[in-house]
């Protein structure tokens, strides 16, 4: 039986804990007694692991197939039961309380309805909603005070840092928990114990000058922002522009401004390479129907608006097996198409035709054109001079077909050159 004072001092310290919502596996235990027995981790472990049993054994019924497996389910609460007693034991409040049991149970509860709340919500939305939590908290620091970024800008900046801030909380979390450096998270039980940790980590307060605290992952951000270059305000029609007067023209040789100009040619994209590519695929197309070899035009199709393989074995009603075929007869056809039907359009639009010495540096042309047999030199000669294939066969007492031969064989070195350099 409890003091009145005793009572009081119970219900001021769990003033600051983080409010644990009601659910039906933890409605038995949301009013907890205090008591001043102090459990030790295996003892606090297995108070852990009956309520795990429980909970899990409650969701297989809506998510069969989850890969949590007992073993792993132990470690995950051990760490939980362990991580808890480190607290209890730092904290002066918590020692200085007397209800040290009351509290080992209330944190330990709290942190692991924390890890089956992330649980529940599975890998994809569970990172959803850590992502979208630690995104909130760093909003306003992302960017130094007085910056007139807009939303787009902030949220490139916020996937930056948290890229980074992601790196540093797994390794964190190895070195707390005494874990390889190679640990990665692997069950789904595992993947909801690293993302509370996560966001336990980043609301984590550090003491600052003057008794001022803040959380860890505002700092980071603070930090991170203070190392992105200064705003400069551009006049982007003077960047595309050239400069009419002295002012002007010494305003263009700004290095900023010289550097938004080559980001825009850059990002311009040539209207003759769409044509081209549409022109070299209206041709395979037509190829292909000359060849009725209908499932692979259609599959074609698939692949030119990214489906992946598993839509289009769907989309065509095939097998794993019979989608490998159909690669396979596809490749064999394309690499047809490219060396001898219209190897110039083809050889135009990757940037490797004749003139252009088949893609090959202008270094390396002499030792490629030197690996070649005489009588490929000499077709590749008259090719260049633009000498038609009835002229070489004529020139070289050989047959237009065997030109043909000679000239794939010609463009398959080619090729096999190129990505050796």
């Amino acid at each position: 039986m409890m003091n009145a004072t005793q009572v009081n001092l119970c219900s001021r310290s769990l003033v600051d804990l983080p409010s644990v919502k009601d659910s039906a596996t933890y409605k038995s235990q949301s009013a907890l007694t205090p008591t001043e027995t102090v459990m030790d981790t295996t003892a606090l472990v297995e108070v852990l692991w009956t309520e795990v049993q429980a909970a899990i054994r409650l969701r297989r019924r809506y998510a069969i197939g989850t890969k949590t497996t007992p073993l792993s389910a132990r470690a995950v609460i051990t760490r939980i039961a362990t991580e808890v007693q480190r607290i209890c034991g730092k904290s002066d409040r918590i020692a200085g309380s007397g209800l040290i049991g009351s509290w080992q149970l209330t944190l330990a509860r709290h942190r692991l309805q924390k890890c089956l709340e992330y649980y529940k919500l599975g890998s994809g939305q569970g990172r959803s909603e850590l992502h979208s939590n630690l995104s909130v908290m760093i909003y306003r620091h992302i960017a130094n005070n007085g910056s007139q970024l807009g939303f787009n800008a902030r949220y490139n900046l916020i996937e930056d840092f948290l890229q980074s801030f992601y790196v540093e909380t797994i390794k964190a979390f190895r070195r707390e928990n005494q874990l390889p450096e190679d640990y990665t998270p692997r069950t789904r039980l595992e993947l909801a114990e690293y993302m509370t940790f996560t966001e336990h980590y980043a609301k984590r307060r550090i003491n600052l000058p003057r008794g001022i605290t803040q959380r860890l992952i505002v700092l980071r951000a603070q930090n991170f922002a203070r190392r992105q270059p200064p705003e400069m305000s551009l006049d982007i029609e003077m960047a595309v522009e050239s400069g009419k007067g002295e002012e002007a023209e010494i305003y263009s040789r700004n290095p900023a401004i010289a550097q938004v100009r080559e980001k825009m040619v850059a990002a311009a994209v040539d209207p003759s390479e769409g044509v081209l590519r549409d022109r070299v695929i209206s041709e395979l197309v037509e190829y292909l129907e000359s060849q009725k070899q209908f499932d692979c035009i259609d599959y074609l199709k698939l692949k030119l608006q990214d489906f992946p393989a598993s839509e289009i074995d769907r989309a065509l009603g095939l097998s794993p097996r019979q989608r490998d075929y159909l690669q396979q007869r596809f490749k064999y056809h394309v690499e047809k198409f490219s060396r001898s039907h219209q190897w110039q359009l083809v050889h135009q639009w990757l940037g490797a035709d004749l003139e252009q010495n088949l893609g090959i540096t202008t270094a390396n042309w002499s030792s490629f054109v030197e690996k070649l047999s005489p009588e490929q030199q000499q077709i590749l000669q008259l090719k260049q001079a633009g000498v038609s294939e009835a002229e070489i066969a004529s020139s070289l007492q050989c047959k237009p077909k065997q030109v043909q031969k000679h000239w794939q064989k010609i463009l398959q070195l080619a090729s096999k050159y190129r990505n050796q350099q």
